[in-house]
C-alpha cells in the first residue's frame, strides 16, 4: 500500500517551541529548586509528558509544578514560538495533494491548538490527538492508533514524523513507517539511534519520498 496518511508530532517537529519549553522549565525549576537543574537536564525532559517529568522530580508537588509551568508557558507562548523553514509549505502541499494529515502530541489540547493556530497550520489537519485523549501517551502505540482510527487509515499506509524518541517508538509500536527530523534539539545522531525509517533534513522531503515531487 502507498502512504496516504501522515501523522506529526507538534513541538519541535512542526513548530519550534523549544525556546518556550526551556523557558517554562527554567522558570519552574529555578523557582522551586534553584541551582539544581541545568539546561542539559531540561533538554533531556523534552518530549516526555509534562506530568511525568514533574512526578519524576517530586511526585507530591507534581500538580503544583505543572500548574506553575503551564501558567508561565501560556503567558509567554506567542512571543517564544517560531516557524521552521519549509514546514508550512510542505504541510500545505501535502494537504493539497490529498494526504490525510493528523497531529499527535503529548500537549494539552488547549495549548496545542493555540500553537497550531498561531502558525496557521490548523486548517490543514483533519485530526489532533492530545494528551487528554489517551490513557497511554507516546511511546505507547495508542495515540498513533487513535489518530489512524479517526482518519480511517491502516498502519501500512501511515507514517509518523517526530523529533523525539517517543515519536519514533510510538510509530514503531503501532506498526507504521517512521521519520525523524534532523532539527531535533537533541541532535540528529542521537535520534538516529532509534532507527527511524527516514531522517528528514527538510519537511518538504516528504513530497519527494511519497509524491514524486522534486525539491
Amino acid at each position: 500500500m502507498a502512504v496516504n496518511t501522515m501523522l506529526f508530532d507538534l513541538d519541535g517537529t512542526l513548530i519550534n517551541t523549544n525556546p518556550l519549553i526551556i523557558s517554562s522549565f527554567e522558570y519552574t525549576l529555578n523557582l522551586y529548586y534553584p541551582g539544581v537543574y541545568s539546561r542539559d537536564d531540561i533538554i533531556g525532559m523534552i518530549g516526555t509528558p509534562l506530568l511525568e517529568n514533574f512526578e519524576n522530580i517530586d511526585a507530591e508537588r507534581a500538580p503544583e509544578l505543572v500548574k506553575t509551568y503551564q501558567t508561565h508557558n501560556m503567558e509567554h507562548h506567542d512571543a517564544l514560538i517560531e516557524e521552521y523553514e519549509g514546514v508550512k509549505e510542505a504541510i500545505h502541499s501535502l494537504h493539497e495533494r490529498g494526504f490525510k494529515l493528523g497531529i499527535v502530541t503529548t500537549k494539552r489540547r488547549e495549548a496545542a491548538l493555540r500553537g497550531a493556530e498561531k502558525m496557521d497550520l490548523l486548517p490543514y489537519f483533519s485530526t489532533m490527538v492530545a494528551i487528554e485523549d489517551v490513557e497511554h501517551a507516546k511511546p505507547h502505540p495508542q495515540p498513533v492508533q487513535l489518530a489512524m482510527n479517526i482518519l480511517g487509515s491502516v498502519p501500512e499506509e501511515t507514517i509518523m514524523v517526530g523529533d523525539s524518541q517517543y515519536d519514533i517508538l510510538s510509530g514503531q509500536n503501532a506498526g507504521v513507517t517512521t521519520a525523524g527530523v534532523s532539527w531535533t534539539i537533541k541532535g540528529e545522531e542521537w535520534l538516529q539511534t532509534f532507527e527511524p525509517d527516514h531522517m528528514l533534513q527538510d519537511m518538504r522531503e516528504l513530497l519527494r519520498l511519497y509524491d514524486g515531487v522534486h525539491i
